[in-house]
């Protein structure tokens, strides 16, 4: 039989965290479910999809009973949630029952056998290193709104995290643009280690790093990535396949080299989508000396034209682009210019805040 009792503020976003793994439509009854166990006062708390594992740990005071069992997920999220910021809640178990109290309430959920909780099951971790966790986080945030949602090519629908010589670099793509990014590292690694995290994955583990501070450690194993902070573990299996070689679809050559304001691109190329073709989301620019120029229209033969003041001498250029590739570009470089470097019409184009290369876009243009 398990009890203990826990301040709500301190519970609160471990189970909002772990409960984000839990799927609401599952084949198993007991994966809507979280795994709670107590044991020398520490609470760990465990959701997983079998494919994303997310392990949440918090210290109790006070007297509390060893055990363990699994309570709905979405039901317990729920209870807590709508208690008073400084309730204190207690729980407690009676046969196939738990029984939550906090104040005056009192709420009797069923329960299912811990016994039937999946463990990810343990493999030998090949590669361990440690890395700040806002640049691992700055890393995801970077890439993942570049990889692909559904596509049949299944490895596209996931992250490439690749180490090799003293760099961590992300990699995303979903076969119409592209958008890496890399930070050097103080480790030393034979050769180069791919793995690629799959989507759900990549999302959870974004969540988790959150606005947290300090050091995190990463486990890469043959079919797990494993990821440590102070309060949780992250565990996400990984995508079974080769991912593209990126290298060879990075843009060569491109003689069109444009400097703009970085909030004006975002601004005008924002304004020109709102009517653009819903469907496709087409724009047209026309580069010439010193202006770009945005045009848009859609099947109600409405239209939007821009121009802005960039940084441009070269020959005239008329291209086409999905805008909103363009957009997601704009809305994670940090600095205030963007360069953008075109060849032709056919050709993608190579985009990189113009301070730093540490992160580069790649976008296919569009036939309009």
């Amino acid at each position: 039989m398990i009890k203990f009792s826990v301040p709500r503020d301190a519970l609160i976003r471990p189970l909002q965290l772990v409960s984000g793994v839990v799927e609401r439509r599952q084949t198993l009854p007991v994966l809507s479910n979280l795994l709670v166990v107590l044991e020398n006062n520490q609470i760990s708390l465990t959701g997983t999809d079998l494919e994303v594992e997310l392990i949440g740990r918090l210290s109790i005071e006070g007297p509390a009973s060893d055990g363990e069992v699994t309570i709905p997920a979405k039901k317990l999220m729920d209870i807590v949630k709508s208690l008073p910021d400084d309730a204190m809640i207690t729980f407690s178990t009676d046969e196939s029952r738990v029984i939550i109290t906090s104040g005056r309430s009192r709420f009797t959920l069923s329960t299912l056998p811990a016994s039937e909780f999946p463990n990810v099951e343990d493999e030998q971790d090949n590669l361990t290193f440690g890395v700040d966790q806002q640049i691992l986080k700055g890393l995801i945030d970077a890439t993942s709104f570049a990889m692909a949602q559904q596509d049949v090519r299944y490895y596209l629908n996931g992250m490439l995290l690749e180490i090799y010589q003293g760099h961590m670099r992300t990699v995303a793509t979903d076969g119409h643009r592209l958008a890496l990014s890399s930070v050097e590292m103080d480790m030393v690694t034979e050769g180069r280690r791919q793995v690629i995290i799959p989507r759900k994955g990549i999302l959870e583990l974004a969540r988790l790093l959150g606005e947290g501070t300090g050091e995190v450690q990463v486990s890469i194993g043959s079919n797990h990535v494993r990821v440590k902070t102070p309060g949780f573990t992250f565990t996400s299996k990984l995508v079974d396949g080769k991912f593209p070689d990126y290298e060879r679809v990075l843009p060569k050559g491109g003689d069109k080299i444009i400097v703009a304001e970085r909030a004006e691109c975002k601004s005008v190329f924002g304004r020109a989508a709102i009517l653009s073709n819903e469907k496709y989301r087409g724009v047209r620019i026309i580069l010439q000396d010193g202006n770009l120029q945005v045009l848009a229209n859609n099947p109600e033969q409405e239209e939007a034209e821009e121009n802005m003041a960039v940084d441009y001498d070269g020959e005239r250029l008329e291209l086409g682009f999905n805008v909103n590739y363009l957009l997601d570009v704009f809305n994670v470089i940090n600095g205030d210019q963007v360069q953008m470097i075109m060849s032709d019409p056919n050709s993608s184009t190579l985009i990189h805040d113009a301070e730093n290369k540490g992160s580069l876009y790649v976008v296919m243009p569009m036939r309009l």
